[in-house]
């Protein structure tokens, strides 16, 4: 996707002999995406003390790594990070969401014909809190199923070919699974089946998000959303469960890379300029 981060060492290479290198200073602002290539971590600004930049990775684990001289790379780039209040420079570029660089502001797009189709609303509403700016600057339009039982009758309806590809996101992608036995009968090559491993969709927010430790084990049989429940402690009623998990999202950072990895796909996917002859 558009704005997705790559990062390499190759890129910190050292100046030449007389040529002191003047790396570019980036505001340390909070969702910020970097690296530190010395200490091997990648992730996103959650905050800064003093003389330090607080960084997430994706398995929600924190560290400091001072300001100053040091690099870090922000897009495969070196640059030097700094505190929002102490810089006089310009701010790094606005993010999405998803970490992506926020596009200008422009008049509404006209839809593309292609289309992005997941499972449930939780899912549409998960897919829209993060990537719900970069779907609207490439005129994606997302809708939710209800369930994927009819997914051949629905692929056929939708008439998908060149230029008007449909990519589906399917809940529990696993080897044996009643989802993945109907994926396997979709074959187009203007349609993209993929999924994520966990059961229910609301697994795809880290659970450190919630204070907890972990998503529990719920015993076959009984139904995963209510199982969860019970077994936090939550009060009944998956809607208010829902509007709680959805609210402890902000960002890409919050989720589980097995679900980002799936989105990002997808929107790769739906939005390849048709090529004609």
């Amino acid at each position: 996707m558009t704005g997705s981060m790559r990062y390499g060492p190759q890129d910190l290479q050292g100046p030449r002999r007389g040529q002191p290198r003047q790396l570019p200073r980036v505001t340390a602002e909070l969702g910020l995406v970097v690296e530190d290539v010395a200490a091997e971590f990648c992730g996103a600004v959650v905050g800064w003390e003093k003389d330090a930049v607080a960084l997430e990775d994706r398995h929600g684990r924190r560290r400091l790594f001072p300001f100053g001289p040091a690099p870090f790379l922000l897009e495969g780039q070196p640059v030097m990070l700094v505190r929002p209040s102490q810089s006089g420079q310009p701010a790094a570029p606005a993010r999405t969401a998803s970490g992506s660089i926020a596009a200008p502001r422009s008049r509404a797009k006209i839809a593309r014909e292609s289309r992005i189709y997941v499972e449930g609303r939780h899912d549409a509403e998960l897919v829209e809190r993060v990537w719900g700016d970069d779907l609207r600057d490439v005129g994606v339009v997302v809708e939710y199923l209800g369930g994927i039982d009819d997914l051949p009758a629905i692929v056929a309806e939708f008439e998908p070919r060149p230029g008007r590809r449909l990519g589906v996101l399917v809940d529990h992608l696993v080897v044996g699974s009643k989802e993945t036995m109907i994926a396997r009968k979709i074959s187009s090559p203007d349609v993209l089946v993929v999924g994520h491993p966990f059961i229910d969709v609301w697994a795809a927010v880290k659970p450190a998000r919630l204070g907890i430790d972990r998503w529990p084990d719920v015993p076959r049989g009984t139904p995963w959303k209510e199982g969860v429940l019970a077994a936090l402690g939550w009060p009944a009623g998956t809607a208010a469960a829902w509007q709680r998990i959805l609210r402890s999202v902000s960002s890409f950072a919050d989720l589980e890379p097995a679900f980002l990895g799936r989105v990002e796909e997808l929107i790769d996917f739906v939005t390849v300029p048709a090529t004609t002859g």
